[in-house]
């Protein structure tokens, strides 16, 4: 029988809707807002307030692009946590009202949880290659850093995560004391692709297991311009790339010595790598030439499926809506998720 999700996507400063029937995604509709770059990150109070004017038309939009009715719905997921309270307020109390007005019922959906199964989205026309369980996840965004097992699509194991900083944290403070804007990401990224990785060291944190450390990493690179100022006023503009470089070859070499070592000591040989620093270009390579080197196979996601999305939250509703879960009208939004089980 078939079944049809919609999807509802609203944690930090992006609003999506989506619609999958049967794994097959529909219609994937996003809005985002720029609004935040002149502040240097996200605020809170500006992005809740640009989800309330988002929401209704994106919805609209996902169901249109779909060529689908509300009526036409079995479920109405939404993501309930971890994120941004207000945002998620919004895409919460949206779902709610949407479910009492027809009747749908609600399906509540771990951000990170969304995350990992995004590689499970299926398209028309498109060739994907799932992952077979149980493979190992290298979860990176903005405000998460984790190694997790992954069982089956409900099954989920965290194995190590950070204990500080994530590294996406890291990537955008590094570019905000170097002056590169908000986000600082992408933009290191590219500069980084002209620079020499090897030019520079910064410290790596020694943490026992397969957690992750940042603030160390950081704490490295403004000692370092600090003094490389004192002697060189201009030295950051006049050295900027390869310090993106360093920077960045740091950061990554820290993430996969550690997947290195999940897969060693689980001995489970499938990978993949999902949240929004995962469209890293050298991060992406780098997975891509270990997998080669060490026999893994590996997922990489496409670039659309990397940032906050509401296709991911749909196909993890779907998974949950056909094992039987439900949400009720009295669910709060959360903004730490204890665990994937919430």
């Amino acid at each position: 029988m078939s079944c049809t999700i919609l999807g509802i996507e609203s944690s930090c400063d992006d609003t999506s809707a989506a619609v999958i029937r049967d794994e097959y995604l529909l219609s994937n509709i996003m809005a985002s807002q720029k609004v935040h770059e002149a502040y240097g990150g996200v605020v809170p109070e500006l992005a809740s307030r640009a989800h309330q004017q988002n929401i209704l038309p994106v919805v609209d939009q996902a169901l249109k692009t779909a060529g689908v009715s509300l009526g036409d719905i079995d479920a109405i997921a939404f993501t309930r946590g971890p994120g941004l309270l207000g945002s998620l307020l919004v895409g919460t109390s949206f779902a709610k009202g949407l479910s009492l007005s027809t009747g749908k019922p609600l399906v509540e959906v771990n951000h990170l949880q969304g995350h990992i199964l995004s590689h499970f989205v299926k398209e028309h026309d498109k060739e994907k290659k799932q992952p077979s369980f149980p493979f190992l996840t290298l979860l990176v965004s903005g405000g998460h850093t984790q190694i997790v097992r992954v069982d089956s699509h409900l099954e989920f194991h965290v194995l190590g995560q950070t204990i500080d900083d994530a590294v996406g944290e890291a990537f955008d403070k590094c570019a905000k004391v170097l002056g590169l804007g908000y986000p600082g990401g992408p933009v290191i990224d590219r500069l980084a692709g002209e620079g020499n990785p090897k030019r520079f060291r910064f410290a790596k944190p020694r943490i026992q297991g397969y957690d992750y450390s940042y603030s160390g990493v950081k704490t490295s690179l403004l000692y370092f311009l600090r003094d490389m100022v004192k002697e060189e006023p201009d030295f950051i503009a006049a050295n900027m790339n390869d310090i993106c470089a360093s920077f960045q070859r740091t950061l990554i070499d820290i993430l996969v010595d550690k997947l290195v070592k999940a897969v060693k000591d689980t001995g489970i040989r499938e990978v993949a790598i999902s949240g929004g620093v995962s469209a890293n270009s050298e991060l992406r390579q780098r997975i891509a030439d270990e997998s080669a080197r060490r026999g893994w196979i590996c997922h990489i996601p496409e670039f659309k499926f990397t940032t906050d999305n509401a296709a991911m939250i749909a196909i993890t509703g779907y998974y949950k809506y056909l094992a039987g879960f439900r949400t009720g009208l009295d669910a709060a939004p959360v903004s730490r998720a204890a665990n994937y089980g919430e």
